[in-house]
């Protein structure tokens, strides 16, 4: 996706990015506040979701597979559920990140 935020036209004083677009029907969706050193699951996991994580504050750093991919504010990181994986924070301070978890599509 794009890394630049932009003011779309007839807006003021508004700033935007878009994080991602059409990515399957939404199941639901969460905050997370995961501490210095906190995350999980320990080791990685499957299941039949998916997960748009967007980091809102701080940084995290999403393991896929045995592959690291860190993540900074105003990110996302889109996870196949049922690659192995797990987040993790290995900042300085409390990473703030909004999970939606969205339905895999059908073949």
């Amino acid at each position: 996706m794009d890394d630049l935020f932009v003011t779309p036209e007839g807006h003021k004083n508004f700033k935007a990015k878009i994080l991602f677009k059409e990515m399957g029907k939404i199941q639901w969706g969460a905050v997370a506040y995961i501490e210095k050193n906190g995350g999980g699951p320990e080791g990685n996991h499957t299941h039949s979701d998916n997960h748009i994580f967007i980091v809102v504050d701080g940084e995290v750093e999403v393991f896929l597979n045995e592959e690291s991919h860190i993540v900074k504010k105003d990110d996302m990181f889109f996870v196949d559920g049922m690659i192995p994986h797990s987040i993790w924070n290995h900042g300085e301070s409390t990473a703030k990140v909004i999970k939606i978890s969205v339905a895999r599509e059908e073949a």
